[in-house]
């Protein structure tokens, strides 16, 4: 995890209604996975005989596979469609989780606490279906009353669908559902759903807004911190 980055709290939501559920990013956010999707694209594309510039990993992280495939091969002039490299780009990395899924500080803890709490928790990711299924044995099937992978909306973040769609699942409201996430890509799509969010940078440092709280890692992450965003 990218290190010094400050501890940014900023305005609250208004006041209302207590927390009705927390939903979740899964990549760089949960398990510390952002690194093996830019090993996997700069291998991929070393293989096509072009190489990628540092500056488009912060570009591409979080964001849905078709977005990161079309950007690379546009940057590059690699020549490979967009549809085989998503498919070639997930299977390597499907490959690299066989070697294990490193979880992020504070995940396992937070999610045994919102689970002991019966607390309606979602795992909403850019991540294909696939992807999900190989890293919720890492997470604990149990800790998540539902997922939503990328490929199981017509638009996928920045887009607010997918936590929309995560918000209707429950029989929450987004204004009343705490998002966490790590990238920019996922933090515009939980705040244009309505949802307050706490931001955990990976790659990337996350600027300071209205309704967003900027902390270093998980481990500052519980239950009544969650809480806390939503005013009773």
């Amino acid at each position: 995890m990218t290190s010094g980055i400050p501890v940014v709290t900023t305005t609250r939501p208004a006041p209302g209604p207590a927390l009705q559920a927390v939903l979740l990013d899964m990549d760089g956010t949960l398990v510390d996975t952002e690194g093996f999707w830019w090993q996997v694209e700069v291998a991929v594309f070393a293989e096509l005989g072009h190489q990628l510039l540092e500056e488009y990993r912060e570009i591409v992280a979080g964001g849905p596979m078709t977005r990161c495939a079309d950007f690379l091969i546009k940057a590059t002039g690699a020549k490979i469609a967009v549809a085989e490299l998503t498919a070639l780009l997930n299977v390597r990395f499907s490959e690299m989780l066989g070697q294990g899924v490193p979880l992020m500080p504070g995940a396992r803890r937070l999610l045994a606490e919102l689970a002991a709490h019966r607390v309606p928790t979602a795992l909403v990711s850019a991540s294909h279906r696939h992807i999900i299924e190989r890293v919720l044995p890492a997470l604990g099937p149990a800790n998540f009353t539902l997922t939503i992978s990328g490929d199981e909306t017509e638009r996928n973040k920045p887009h607010p669908d997918p936590y929309l769609l995560a918000a209707s699942r429950l029989g929450a409201e987004p204004a009343r559902c705490a998002v966490i996430e790590d990238s920019l890509t996922g933090v515009a799509a939980a705040e244009a759903a309505g949802c307050p969010v706490v931001a955990v940078p990976s790659v990337s440092a996350i600027p300071p807004a209205a309704g967003r709280t900027v902390v270093r890692s998980l481990e500052q992450v519980d239950l009544g911190f969650l809480r806390a965003l939503i005013w009773a």
